[in-house]
């Protein structure tokens, strides 16, 4: 290894850092509970071809592989002769972005002595963003609230007040929104500081050469991983609930020289409601899927992600065009990963884990005027509110370990505490517990769901914007597991409510979630005795379930 290599790798290291620092400041300034709390975000810095070089390890694969593909179209809006210091550029266009309305781009130049030397690139998921809110009902883009086409933010260091008008005028929280762009711009500022210091200790005048060396040397990692692959081309299918109807997931797999590619050809087509995904989208989440089990350590930049070739037809639901409503594109989007473990397993069976919820239940809640009906004794801007807090179901079992639960998989945000949202809403979290038998039976236990009670402290009533599947078809095991429980949403006097649209709850009822669990892997009778009664100790299963599903004795039960 030359002492060149070696300095490039040290740098190298030293951008990681950078927008590692670019992503927590994000998360430090954000004002809504997504970006401070979730962490639902992403950070990055690309070269001057728009190719990311280095991602923050905070972030959602969403976020940070859509937004790898988001720079170039910058760019071509934007030529590079034409940026100047001071200039920020936003957007939230979903087939520019990342999916999207609720998720807002910001892409910042650099310059190094007056001399354009990178960009910056970071977004976030906002609370609110107008339009009929966060459920699917909607059936076009232009129902979903306001769209930000590639525009300027900041023009030479001069605010568009114009933007921040529009902004104001048609989100429900627009303090909060509003201040979420702030930090978009303030973290990629952070960035765009420290790179500069590092190229001053590094006496840099551009990133040209150490840009090469990681492209290239991604590359390379990522073709001797491709390399070991069997070269047999692999099928799999996922049937999932849908907004009302039942949506299959069909993909191939295959090696094609240096690539990989899958295909969904077969797929259903696009929905009548906001569940449909755009492709970058669906290239973000395919990518990652791909990448977690044949090339877990190779660094996620634009030399690895060249190597996985995505293809979908247009009018799929995976690669659905302008305008389709995809405000829930996520409850696609989350599962192909799921897709693309059941194409691996079949060429790569020990390194797969079994399907997990996938999509995140996350609580979507609102009231006020036009939502539900208002309080009788509470004013109209009180009973207000529109908030979205992050929990999930379990994940699936690994091949050699039990699931995770109650654990975002593949979305990697975090599940927000109870105690944020009772602090901005007037809802109340009664309960909220693992649930207990949910974990799919196997050698290796599926990752338990959780079961969440939660109603309004005002005498009013208020709605769930719902966007939740895994209730008709559970997440499937592998090798003989078992399926996860089955999720369901209703109210604690005993009505069943769908899995998806906004639905509201009554006054004095209250909203029972009970989350999917991911399935189990290996034939349950081959579990460890010990590990069955540890589970019965720790009440993640009962005596009737270590019996049924486990073939386990009283008399092994009662062993201590």
């Amino acid at each position: 290894m030359t002492d060149e290599t070696i300095r490039h790798q040290v740098m190298w290291d030293r951008l990681i850092t950078i927008v590692e620092e670019q992503a927590q400041t994000l998360i430090r300034t954000g004002f809504s509970v997504s970006t401070r709390e979730a962490g639902d975000v992403s950070a990055g810095v690309f070269d001057l071809k728009g190719r990311m070089l280095a991602q923050a390890v905070t972030g959602t694969p969403g976020h940070i592989n859509s937004m790898a593909l988001s720079v170039k179209h910058f760019i071509d809006k934007f030529p590079l002769s034409t940026m100047a210091e001071g200039d920020i550029y936003i957007t939230n266009d979903p087939w520019k972005g990342t999916g999207h309305l609720h998720d807002i781009v910001v892409v910042t130049p650099t310059f190094k002595n007056k001399k354009l030397v990178a960009l910056f690139a970071c977004t976030t998921h906002v609370v609110d963003i107008g339009g009929m809110g966060m459920a699917p009902d909607s059936k076009q883009i232009y129902h979903e609230g306001l769209f930000i086409p590639l525009m300027y933010f900041m023009k030479a260091g001069e605010l568009n007040e114009t933007l921040l008008d529009f902004v104001h005028h048609n989100c429900r929280e627009s303090k909060q929104v509003e201040g979420d762009i702030y930090a978009l711009a303030n973290c990629n500022d952070v960035g765009s500081r420290r790179l500069i210091s590092m190229m001053e200790q590094y006496e840099l005048n551009d990133l040209d050469e150490l840009a090469k060396t990681i492209i290239n040397s991604t590359k390379s990692a990522m073709c001797i991983a491709i390399a070991k692959l069997p070269t047999k081309k692999v099928f799999n299918q996922m049937t999932m609930d849908g907004y009302d109807e039942e949506i299959v997931l069909n993909a191939s797999f295959e090696v094609s020289g240096d690539k990989v590619v899958v295909d969904f050809e077969g797929t259903s087509p696009v929905s009548d409601f906001g569940i449909n995904v755009p492709k970058c989208y669906t290239d973000a989440y395919t990518s990652f899927g791909v990448k977690c089990v044949i090339a877990p350590d190779v660094p996620n930049n634009a030399g690895s992600l060249e190597h996985i070739l995505v293809k979908a037809p247009e009018g799929c639901i995976v690669n659905a065009p302008h305008p389709c409503a995809v405000v829930a594109r996520s409850s696609v989007g989350h599962m192909l990963p799921d897709v693309v473990f059941g194409c691996l397993h079949q060429l790569l069976p020990e390194k797969v884990p079994a399907e997990g919820t996938s999509c995140l239940w996350n609580l979507r809640l609102g009231a006020g005027h036009g939502i539900t009906a208002r309080a009788p004794d509470v004013e109209l801007s009180k009973s207000t509110f529109m908030a979205m807090s992050f929990h999930s179901g379990g994940a699936g079992a690994r091949p050699y370990k039990d699931g995770l639960s109650a654990t975002p998989f593949p979305s990697g945000v975090r599940n927000v505490p109870c105690e944020v949202l009772e602090a901005i809403t007037p809802i109340v979290i009664w309960k909220k517990e693992l649930r207990q038998n949910s974990g799919g039976p196997g050698k290796y236990r599926g990752g338990l769901g959780q079961t969440m009670v939660l109603g309004n402290r005002q005498d009013a009533e208020f709605a769930i914007f719902a966007t939740f599947d895994r209730i008709k078809n559970p997440a499937r095991g592998r090798k003989g597991g078992g399926p996860g429980a089955n999720g369901s949403v209703g109210l604690e006097s005993g009505m069943k409510l769908k899995g998806m649209g906004r639905q509201i709850i009554p006054v004095g009822d209250r909203l029972v979630i009970n989350m999917p669990g991911g399935g189990g892997f290996g034939d349950p009778k081959e579990r460890d005795p010990k590990k069955i009664r540890e589970d019965l100790k720790m009440g993640l299963i009962d005596v009737k379930t270590a019996q049924a599903q486990y073939n386990f004795t009283e008399e092994e039960i009662a062993k201590k």
